[in-house]
């Protein structure tokens, strides 16, 4: 019996990666994550997987954001019972990510509860804080570089990905065959992050395709971001910032301590890191040295350059604070979480400011943000949007289409299949077209649910 794969999420959407691959009677998903964005996709959270769970032998992370590990409590929750495979960085950032996924979750299902606007009585929690908690002690820590067996007679190897900490691509080596995830890729010219490494060999090869049909600006972030920020403070506003908790927050307050330093914001500008899971993270930078570009003096402004707040008390006080302000809060795509809050609360005055930090997926509030539209729906009810809409085209901790072209290009003998994976439909048929093309490869983007030979 061959090796096939299934692709159980980030097939024809940029979100809910899952990759189960079998052979003979062994099972292995690379990448446990949740589906976000449209509520269509969103709604597949809640099927049944497509196997029992207790029949997953082992499960391999890239990385730790939710659209590749927060489905993962769930997973275990109904029944898989096997080791979680990741590197030290993302065994790290998960145990911050998935609790407080969870918390959200709770919070959210609440919230709907207690305002009556969700369409279940009552609303319930895809998985809860405890459930994340019950799923951490199953992540076993492997080093880059060192082959290992995630399943008896299965090899694998992980090499670093650049994007944001413990980010890996995946080489998997069964019944003879070599097949490379290559996980979400950094910019070789990341500011924070580390350059991925070269590429392996491979007979097939699963490509993200996030940027697939983008080149990113040569702006740079600073000169983006400043004269935004020098429009705030000079009429007095308050921006409201949906970052990711993980590596665009650090990159924004990075950038800010930057802009301060040399005198192109006012130093006196109040910043606010509004996210639990961003300030912890943003710690972890000291604990894991070598794969960013930080200086020891750059990680301690890092953490110092803005109050960090970490109760819901200390976040419902920001309401009664004057502009002018700053405010980062999770998530990136305004899909939940303390920031909906924020923005609701500042989104009507036209002296305000939301700046958005990268791509927005279709059907999140970011995107729809980021189309100019007039109001906003927000726990239920149509916020009006008057503030001035910033979006930052050069934020993004992904690789755009030249930089995957050129990772693919790394690799020393040319695969027999490539799948373009995690990425709108028009990103990854954009990139597929491109390899067919410049490479001369063979390229397809599956569709989800399909299976294919590796």
């Amino acid at each position: 019996m061959g090796v096939n794969i299934t692709f159980l999420g980030a097939a024809d959407t940029v979100t809910g990666s899952k990759y189960l691959v079998r052979h003979a009677d062994q099972s292995l998903l690379v990448d446990c994550g949740l589906f976000q964005g449209y509520k269509q996709l969103r709604l597949r959270n809640w099927n049944p997987f497509p196997i029992a769970p207790h029949q997953v032998n082992a499960v391999v992370l890239t990385h730790a954001h939710l659209d590749h590990s927060g489905y993962l409590p769930l997973l275990v929750k109904e029944g898989f019972a096997g080791h979680v495979y990741a590197s030290s960085g993302t065994r790290d950032l998960c145990r911050i990510l998935l609790p407080d996924s969870g918390h959200i979750q709770e919070e959210d299902a609440a919230f709907a509860n207690r305002h009556g606007f969700s369409k279940h009585s009552p609303a319930l929690p895809l998985y809860t804080r405890q459930e994340a908690l019950d799923c951490l002690p199953r992540i076993k820590v492997v080093a880059p570089g060192i082959t290992f067996q995630p399943i008896p007679g299965w090899r694998m190897t992980l090499s670093s990905a650049g994007h944001i900490l413990g980010a890996s691509s995946v080489l998997l080596e069964v019944a003879g065959r070599r097949i490379l995830f290559s996980g979400d890729l950094g910019r070789p010219d990341d500011v924070i992050m580390n350059p991925p490494e070269l590429a392996p060999a491979a007979d097939t090869v699963l490509i993200e395709s996030t940027y697939g049909d983008r080149t990113h600006p040569t702006e740079s972030l600073l000169s983006e971001l400043g004269p935004a920020l020098q429009r705030l403070a000079a009429r007095g506003g308050v921006a409201v910032v949906p970052v990711f908790a993980v590596g665009r927050a650090q990159a924004l307050l990075h950038a800010i301590a930057q802009l301060k330093e040399q005198g192109k914001i006012p130093h006196a500008l109040p910043v606010f890191l509004d996210s639990p899971m961003a300030v912890h993270t943003t710690h972890l930078f000291e604990h894991h040295p070598g794969e960013h570009r930080l200086t020891a003096k750059e990680v301690h402004a890092l953490t110092h350059s803005a109050t960090m707040v970490n109760s819901t008390d200390e976040s419902r006080a920001l309401a009664s604070r004057h502009g002018p302000m700053v405010i980062l809060s999770a998530s990136g795509m305004a899909t939940g979480g303390r920031v909906l809050h924020h923005m609701a609360h500042h989104a009507g005055n036209r002296r305000n400011m939301i700046i958005l930090t990268g791509y927005q997926a279709p059907g999140t509030r970011g995107a729809t943000l980021a189309s100019g539209a007039k109001s906003v729906r927000i726990h239920g009810r149509d916020v009006d949007v008057n503030a001035e809409i910033v979006q930052l085209q050069s934020a993004s901790a992904h690789a755009d289409a030249g930089q995957l072209l050129k990772w693919l290009r790394s690799m020393k003998t040319a695969p027999n299949q490539v799948y373009v994976v995690h990425g709108d439909p028009l990103a990854a048929d954009t990139l597929r077209g491109r390899i067919q093309r410049e490479l001369g490869w063979r390229a397809m983007v599956p569709e989800h649910g399909s299976t294919w030979p590796c």
